[in-house]
């Protein structure tokens, strides 16, 4: 077993993150690895555990991934959206805060900004993939 605070991990900015091929500027946006297992093969851990700090106005635009994602809000207010794949268009915007968690299925466009101009707000990621057919059990 082993046993570190959050502010042990490096804490990365994250200044762009890819969606059709094409690099989307991330604004405000830090990510800590707390913990991660193994390779996909793209450079991405089978399983990772990441803390994230989204200053005020700060957001993560639209972008997906193979992986399976569950954020876990700490703290703040955050605007969360899911998009057409083909559009970009915003088919779903939910506000999240602390004690909420959101899903995001392998390959679902997402992205999410801060609410707050004044507060960072933060979020535990999990990340799985996922190599079956099973619908995964959401809240039970």
């Amino acid at each position: 077993m082993d046993v570190k605070n959050y502010k042990d991990c490096e804490e990365k900015s994250i200044d762009q993150f890819p969606f059709k091929g094409a690099m989307r500027d991330v604004t405000g946006t830090s990510i800590r690895w707390l913990s991660s297992c193994g390779d996909d093969g793209n450079g991405y851990p089978e399983y990772g555990l990441r803390f994230f700090t989204i200053q005020p106005g700060g957001q993560i635009p639209i972008h997906n991934h193979f992986y399976h994602q569950t954020m876990y809000i700490l703290s703040g207010r955050f605007e969360c959206w899911q998009f057409d794949m083909d559009s970009e268009a915003i088919v779903k915007q939910v506000e999240v805060g602390a004690g909420d968690f959101v899903y995001v299925p392998s390959m679902e466009p997402h992205g999410m900004r801060n609410m707050s101009d004044s507060e960072p707000a933060t979020f535990l990621c999990c990340i799985a993939n996922v190599y079956e057919d099973e619908k995964p059990k959401i809240g039970s």
